[in-house]
């Protein structure tokens, strides 16, 4: 049985397959030339078009960045600098969290 997604998520796994539907289109280029070009089958590209949320998120986003469509509304710069940042801020926060255990003594 497979994973029950939120609406959100749903709904961003259809965009994600619109946009690589409607800008293969655009650009006029073969679901065959683009398949090949990302090393997928013509399947795994149609079931990205159609927001299927099994396919791989790496392949997904591979050919959103195939048809030159800006990942997280930036350019090849502005992600290297985010990905930059963001392991910076990763190395300052713990490897493991652990629950809280005890609950604040908020009784005054």
């Amino acid at each position: 049985m497979g994973q029950t997604l939120s609406p959100m998520t749903r709904d961003a796994v259809d965009v994600v397959g619109q946009l690589v539907a409607s800008e293969r289109r655009r650009q006029r280029r073969t679901a065959a030339d683009l398949a090949e070009r990302a090393g997928i089958s013509r399947d795994t590209l149609y079931r990205v078009e159609r927001g299927d949320p099994a396919v791989a998120i790496g392949t997904a986003l591979e050919l959103l960045v195939l048809l030159g469509v800006p990942l997280f509304g930036t350019d090849a710069d502005g992600l290297a600098r985010q990905v930059v940042s963001g392991r910076q801020l990763l190395a300052l926060l713990p490897d493991r969290v652990r629950p809280h255990t005890r609950k604040p003594d908020d009784d005054f």
